[in-house]
C-alpha cells in the first residue's frame, strides 16, 4: 500500500513539475514579442511628460519650466482656438465617420468575389485590388495627381472634348475633401479588407450549403441565409475594433493630400497634431492633445468592449 501511495504521489510531483515547466517554456515563446511591445508601444507613453513642461527644442527637457496643466488649459483659453479645435474634431468624426457607415464594403466584396466561378478571373480581380494596399500614399497621390491636377489626363480629356474651358481643380477643393478622402481610402484598402471576410466564407461548413441546395434555395437565398449570417460574427469584431480607433484616422493619407485650399476641411486630429508640433513649433501642446486622444480612445476600446458583452455576449479584449 505504501509503495502505491508513494508511486502516486510521484505521479502528481512529476505531473505538476511538466505543467510548470511546460508554462515557462510558453512564456519563453511570447516574451520577445512581449519585449518588442514594451519598446514601440510602451517605452514611447515617456513622451506625454513633454505636456507638462514648457519644452522648446533643443533646450533638455530638464532645463525646462514645468508648467502643469497651462498647455491643456491655453486649448480652450480662447475662441479662436476652441472654433480650431471643433473644426479639426468635426472633420475627424466627418471622415472617420463615413469609414465606418460603408464599413460593409469589404464583406459584400467579399461574398461577390467568391460568387465568381471563373478560377483565374477571380484571382486576378483579387490580386488587382490587393495590391493597391502595398502601395503608398505618396505613390498614391502621384496618381492623383497625374489624374486630377489642372493639368492632368482628366482635365485634358475635358478640354478636348469641348465639357470645360478652364481647369477643374480637383485637388484643391475643399467642398467634397471627406468623400474624396474616403474614395481613395476604400479603392486602397477594399481588397486587402476583403481577406478576413473571403477567409469566414471559406470556414462555412459545406453541410449548409447542401442542405440549402436540397431546400431549393437560390443563389441569393444561400447568400441572405447562409452566407450573410456567418459572416457577422467577424463583422461585428471588425466593426467594434473600427469603432474603438475612431479617432485615430491616420496622417500620412491627409498629409499628403492637404494643401492651402483644403486644409481647414481636411486637417484631422492626428494631422493637426503634426502641424502644431513640425510646423509651429508647439511641440508640448501638440503632445498635450495627442495624450487627450489616446486616452479618449481607451475609454471607447473599454466602452465598445462592454458593448460586445452585452450584445453578444463575447468581449473583444
Amino acid at each position: 500500500m505504501k509503495i502505491i501511495w508513494k508511486g502516486w504521489r510521484d505521479t502528481v510531483r512529476l505531473q505538476s513539475y511538466s505543467k510548470r515547466r511546460i508554462s515557462k517554456i510558453k512564456f519563453l515563446y511570447i516574451l520577445p514579442f512581449m519585449i518588442l511591445l514594451g519598446i514601440f508601444a510602451y517605452y514611447p507613453l515617456y513622451g506625454w511628460v513633454y505636456a507638462f513642461f514648457d519644452y522648446t527644442p533643443p533646450i533638455p527637457l530638464s532645463k525646462s519650466p514645468f508648467v502643469g496643466l497651462k498647455w491643456f488649459h491655453s486649448l480652450v483659453e480662447n475662441q479662436v482656438k476652441i472654433d480650431q479645435l471643433l473644426q479639426v474634431i468635426k472633420n475627424t468624426f466627418g471622415m472617420s465617420g463615413l469609414n465606418l457607415l460603408f464599413s460593409w464594403l469589404p464583406m459584400i466584396f467579399a461574398i461577390f468575389l467568391t460568387e465568381i466561378k471563373a478560377v483565374r478571373f477571380r484571382k486576378f480581380i483579387q490580386t488587382v485590388t490587393t495590391l493597391p494596399n502595398f502601395i503608398s500614399w505618396v505613390l498614391v497621390y502621384s496618381l492623383a495627381f497625374s489624374m486630377f491636377s489642372s493639368e492632368g489626363i482628366i482635365n485634358g480629356l475635358l478640354k478636348m472634348l469641348g465639357f470645360i474651358d478652364s481647369p477643374i481643380l480637383f485637388l484643391q477643393n475643399s467642398d467634397h475633401v471627406w468623400f474624396t478622402m474616403w474614395m481613395w481610402t476604400t479603392w486602397k484598402a477594399l481588397g486587402w479588407s476583403a481577406i478576413l471576410y473571403i477567409a469566414a466564407i471559406m470556414g462555412i461548413d459545406d453541410a449548409l450549403y447542401e442542405a440549402a441546395h436540397v431546400d431549393g434555395a437560390t443563389r441569393m437565398q444561400i447568400i441572405r441565409y447562409v452566407v450573410l449570417p456567418s459572416m457577422l460574427p467577424t463583422y461585428f469584431v471588425l466593426l467594434m475594433l473600427q469603432i474603438a480607433s475612431f479617432l485615430n484616422n491616420g496622417l500620412e493619407q491627409y498629409f499628403v493630400f492637404q494643401n492651402a485650399f483644403n486644409k481647414d476641411s481636411i486637417q484631422g486630429l492626428d494631422l493637426y497634431v503634426y502641424n502644431l508640433a513640425m510646423g509651429g513649433g508647439s511641440y508640448s501642446v501638440s503632445v498635450a492633445i495627442s495624450m487627450l486622444k489616446s486616452l479618449n480612445s481607451v475609454v471607447l476600446l473599454f466602452s465598445v468592449n462592454k458593448l460586445s458583452k452585452l450584445l453578444r455576449g463575447e468581449s473583444i479584449v
